[in-house]
């Protein structure tokens, strides 16, 4: 299965202190807006997402159809057909994509641990 680029987003708590903490680590702002409290950093094939009072947890991302320069990439599982195997595979789903739709979408479920993980495909 292919889940395309992988991010961690992160719930920060002051964004100024977290960007400028992973710039001393390598990182640069790829995408995002400090004002509207999110940011995209990035090192070489690294993401991490930096957002400031949006969610409650850190997030595991994974975007199917871009890779890590948020590109096209022409060949790629759509959410759809890895909704399908999430679920004949019992994994709980806590939020569904609608089956006989095609495009943007977004699915969440937790791992064993709790931890939340997005699939958010943007093609």
């Amino acid at each position: 299965m292919k889940l395309g680029a992988f991010s961690t987003s992160l719930n920060v708590k002051d964004i100024k202190a977290s960007k400028k903490f992973y710039e001393t680590l390598g990182f640069k702002v790829f995408a995002g807006d400090v004002n509207n409290n999110y940011l995209i950093m990035k090192n070489d094939n690294a993401l991490i997402g930096l957002f400031q009072g949006m969610f409650k947890q850190n997030i595991l991302t994974f975007n199917p159809g871009w890779n890590e320069s948020a590109n096209k990439v022409e060949n790629f599982d759509d959410i759809r057909l890895i909704q399908q195997h999430l679920k004949n595979n019992k994994i709980k789903l806590e939020k569904e994509v609608e089956e006989n739709t095609s495009g943007p979408a977004s699915l969440v479920l937790y791992d064993p641990d709790g931890n939340t993980i997005l699939i958010d495909q943007h093609v």
